[in-house]
C-alpha cells in the first residue's frame, strides 16, 4: 500500500510540474519592438507604430504604442489568446482616428512585420498598398500594458 501512495504522489508531482512549464511557453509576439533601421521616418499616424509593446490583456494580448522617452501610448491593436502562437495575425488596427485592417507576420521572428491597410492581401500585385509597413527587432521586454 506504501509503495502504491509513493507512486501515485510522484505521478501527480510530475503531472504538477509539466503543467507550469507547458503554461509559461511565451508567445513570439511578447516583448518590446522598435523599427530595423537606422533612420526611420515616419507620418503622424505611423509615428504610433515606431515602438510597440506587446503583451497580454486580460483574456486577450494586445499592441501598445511606446513614445519615444518610453511613455504608453494608446492601444494599438487587440488579438485573442488563442492566436498567441500563430504565424500570422489579422485584425484592425488604430491609424489616427480611423481604422485599417492589420496583418502581423512571425514567421521568422525576428524580424516582426506588420502590414496596415484597408485589405489584408499586400501582396506585390494585390492593388492594395499598405498605408504603413515596419521590419521590428525585439529590444526587451514589454513594460506598456493595455489601459
Amino acid at each position: 500500500m506504501k509503495a502504491l501512495f509513493h507512486s501515485i504522489a510522484a505521478l501527480s508531482i510530475g503531472l504538477w510540474a509539466g503543467v507550469p512549464a507547458l503554461a509559461a511557453v511565451p508567445s513570439p509576439y511578447y516583448g518590446r519592438w522598435t523599427v530595423n533601421e537606422a533612420k526611420p521616418v515616419f507620418t503622424t499616424k505611423g509615428r504610433m507604430y515606431k515602438t510597440i509593446d506587446i503583451a497580454p490583456c486580460g483574456k486577450d494580448f494586445c499592441g501598445v504604442s511606446v513614445g519615444d522617452k518610453g511613455e504608453c501610448g494608446p492601444v494599438l491593436f487587440r488579438f485573442l489568446m488563442k492566436h498567441a502562437d500563430a504565424e500570422e495575425l489579422q485584425g484592425h488596427a488604430k491609424w489616427g482616428t480611423a481604422t485599417k485592417n492589420v496583418v502581423i507576420y512571425a514567421r521568422n521572428v525576428p524580424p516582426l512585420e506588420l502590414y496596415l491597410g484597408d485589405g489584408y492581401d499586400f501582396g506585390d500585385r494585390s492593388g492594395n498598398m499598405p498605408k504603413f509597413h515596419g521590419e521590428y527587432k525585439r529590444i526587451g521586454n514589454a513594460r506598456c500594458l493595455a489601459r
